[in-house]
């Protein structure tokens, strides 16, 4: 089973696909994959979520993180895993969700945007906090809070994340990066996503390289 670890290690990079439909799903997820990235999520309010979860995982579960984003009730989580889905993400920190998904030996990111709320994570069983939403929080959050966690905990900033602002959260020490709205908008055609998806991916080694 892909692992948050290895797979940030292969592109700190995550696919969040809201709006996506199943019909959709399958192709974006080919060009996400042929250009490296290797976590790819579905918000619960997509069209049709679990349909689409299903087919991705069909495809490419063996290398890749898959699951599901703003999850908001704890009935969810095993649906998505029921999907073939590994991943729960979701905006806030709900300790009983994430209680849940570790019960079903699943991986999940919740979102945080306090102290209180990043160490009430980790000891439910988080393994990675979710910044959000990181363009009200900024750099100087990720900074301050670098200096009180364990230097493993992977912070990953969502929210407003673009090719020309990763730089200085990445620096600051972001363990990756969620891309929505940049990446993938419904409408959005296959060639789009392509462009879109190679910028990233261009980007993101740009930055590993100069560390």
């Amino acid at each position: 089973m892909a692992t948050l670890q290895t797979c940030l290690g292969t592109l700190p990079l995550i696919a969040i696909l809201r709006g996506i439909t199943p019909e959709e799903a399958v192709p974006v997820a080919e060009i996400l994959h042929d250009s490296g990235f290797r976590i790819i999520e579905v918000p619960l309010n997509s069209p049709r979520p679990f349909d689409s979860i299903l087919a991705i995982a069909k495809r490419f579960s063996v290398d890749t993180l898959i699951g599901a984003g703003t999850v908001l009730q704890v009935a969810d989580v095993g649906r998505v895993r029921d999907a073939g889905g590994q991943l729960i993400v979701m905006p806030h920190s709900d300790l009983t969700i994430i209680r849940e998904a570790k019960r079903l030996g699943m991986i999940c990111t919740p979102g945080i945007a306090t102290p209180t709320e990043g160490f009430a994570a980790l000891a439910a069983g988080a393994d990675g906090l979710k910044l959000f939403p990181a363009e009200m929080l900024g750099v100087s959050v990720l900074k301050a809070l670098r200096t009180v966690f364990p230097k493993e905990t992977a912070f990953i900033p969502v929210g407003g994340i673009a090719t020309d602002n990763m730089a200085g959260y990445w620096q600051a020490g972001a363990s990756g990066f969620g891309i929505g709205s940049s990446l993938f908008r419904p409408g959005a055609t296959l060639q789009q996503v392509c462009e879109s998806a190679v910028a990233f991916s261009h980007a993101i080694k740009s930055l590993r390289g100069a560390a």
